[in-house]
């Protein structure tokens, strides 16, 4: 490949703005992002020692992608690509987000759900948030907003930030749900609020030992990050979490499917043919680890691999109830997760001693956190029965282009403000087109460049990925990226870092 056809931005498939006509009867959208699985944690992807029946059954209906890939390698910056089909590394402060934090999105601007709104949509958000809430600090025992609704939701259950920060509680619309006006909320990341015991006081206490940090506030035997107190029959309850938020899942689900609704978010008047989008994001299986009974032990690489059968359980819930109400083939399911897997995160809870010869990334190295491909590429399905063949696709494909192969999908063009980094990829999710993208920008700790077959990994003189020369990687032979071939390519070396520093001074990559 030339020079000319590196830094060419707009052109390709990869770039191509042209819409493809809408379906007569738009689909509805679900997505299913899971939270730290890797590429080897589902059977369908590899995995043996570990169960995941109900998403292998989907896979055998779906486009099963090889090479999908997150805008970054940790939770907060790639939901804020996925919301806004925009590189995180591009705006300041999407790093991961501490529990009080403010709203990192505009709610001026174009964001996935808003694009199905737009298109007439029924949009609803349920599972874990981590883009923060509010414009100030936070006031948990009343009207919290901005947040989901303000991006283009109608409906929202969340949890604020994740299990393991406080506050430790679910927000519903704009309101923590169960709470006890006599038993306020008070949250800091600054100092000790309360008189609650922390894991670094009273270590004794804690039923889930610590390997690092997570030394707080302790919250049902577990100590979080972050000081809480007050709320106590708003609290969740770590072992439902699971069953919690997928019932709201599924009951979104049914009523936008009877478009009735009234009491819990969905509005009355709701067209009789209004579609729905559902954006559900999953806790499992993030730390802390903590599945219900029934699916404790009941893998064979400890709580790690547990949790991940209770997601398959979620998974299997949403998929009954599409088929319960005959919805399946007027559905496009994508079933992903948000970045790589890691097993030790803060909990001694035993993943790095039960792993039995478990491979949570597959055949690829890294992990969370990381540059390699282990961090950013991830399972991801593509079910839609009406339109969408089973089988597997290679082209390279990125969360950061949902929004504008949303846009495409529901006949919408969008303009040059929204998306910057978002290529409409319809044709690759449809599995109509084979040729993904030309390029992708991935993040963690410093940027990395995928192009075409090559990945190379600047020099980063600081942090987890600190590395001494450019690393480049040909995947096509060494997709563990086991041996840097940098000196011995040097014209690609220079024109993928020409290509990496245009498109990070251009800031944008669709235009």
């Amino acid at each position: 490949m030339n020079r000319r056809a590196f830094l060419k931005l707009t052109t390709g498939a990869a770039a191509s703005a042209a819409l493809l006509p809408a379906a007569p009867k738009p689909p509805n959208v679900v997505i299913i992002l899971a939270d730290d699985i890797g590429y080897g944690d589902f059977g369908c992807y590899g995995a043996t020692v570990v169960k995941t029946p109900n998403v292998d059954k989907v896979a055998t209906r779906a486009l099963r992608f090889t090479d999908a890939h997150t805008a970054a390698a940790t939770c907060t910056p790639t939901r804020y690509a996925l919301m806004t089909g925009e590189y995180p590394w591009r705006k300041k402060g999407t790093g991961i987000l501490p529990g009080d934090a403010n709203l990192i999105i505009d709610p001026v601007r174009t964001t996935t759900p808003s694009v199905f709104k737009k298109a007439g949509y029924t949009t609803g958000c349920v599972g874990k948030w981590h883009l923060g809430l509010g414009t100030s600090k936070i006031d948990w025992n009343t009207e919290i907003k901005p947040g989901p609704l303000e991006v283009g939701f109608d409906y929202s259950f969340i949890i604020p930030a994740t299990g393991d920060r406080v506050p430790t509680v679910y927000v519903e619309n704009h309101r923590v749900a169960n709470l006890d006006p006599n038993d306020p909320i008070e949250v800091s990341y600054q100092k000790k609020v309360g008189n609650e015991p922390t894991g670094a006081e009273h270590p004794e206490m804690l039923r889930m030992k610590l390997s690092r940090g997570h030394d707080n506030t302790i919250v049902n035997g577990i100590s979080r990050i972050g000081y809480m107190s007050g709320g106590k029959s708003a609290r969740w309850d770590d072992e439902k979490i699971a069953e919690t938020i997928t019932s709201k899942a599924v009951a979104f689900i049914e009523r936008a499917a009877a478009r009735t609704g009234p009491s819990s978010g969905v509005r009355a008047d709701t067209k009789m043919d209004k579609p729905f989008f559902l954006y559900f994001a999953t806790h499992d299986i993030h730390v802390p680890r903590v599945p219900n009974d029934t699916f404790r032990n009941s893998s064979q690489c400890g709580l790690r691999c547990d949790a991940i059968q209770e997601f398959d359980w979620s998974v299997g819930q949403i998929v009954q109830t599409l088929e319960r109400l005959k919805l399946t083939n007027d559905t496009l399911l994508i079933i992903t997760s948000d970045n790589g897997p890691v097993l030790d995160d803060g909990y001694a809870d035993g993943s790095l001693e039960k792993v039995n010869g478990h491979k949570p990334a597959g055949p690829l190295r890294g992990t969370k956190g990381t540059l390699w491909e282990g961090g950013t590429r991830v399972p991801f399905l593509a079910r839609w029965p009406a339109r969408i063949k089973p089988g597997v696709s290679n082209a390279l494909f990125g969360q950061v282009d949902l929004l504008a192969s949303f846009a495409a999908l529901t006949g919408q063009a969008i303009d040059n403000a929204a998306g910057p980094d978002s290529f409409n990829m319809l044709p690759v999710i449809l599995g109509e087109s084979k040729k993904g993208r030309d390029h992708l920008v991935e993040a963690a700790q410093g940027v990395a460049l995928r192009m075409g077959d090559w990945k190379m990994i600047p020099r980063q003189m600081q942090g987890k990925n600190a590395n001494q020369k450019i690393e480049l990687y040909n995947l096509k032979t060494d997709l563990g990226e086991t041996t840097n071939v940098a000196e011995g390519n040097p014209k690609v070396v220079a024109e993928m870092t020409a290509l990496l520093g245009k498109l990070q001074s251009a800031g944008r990559s669709r235009s």
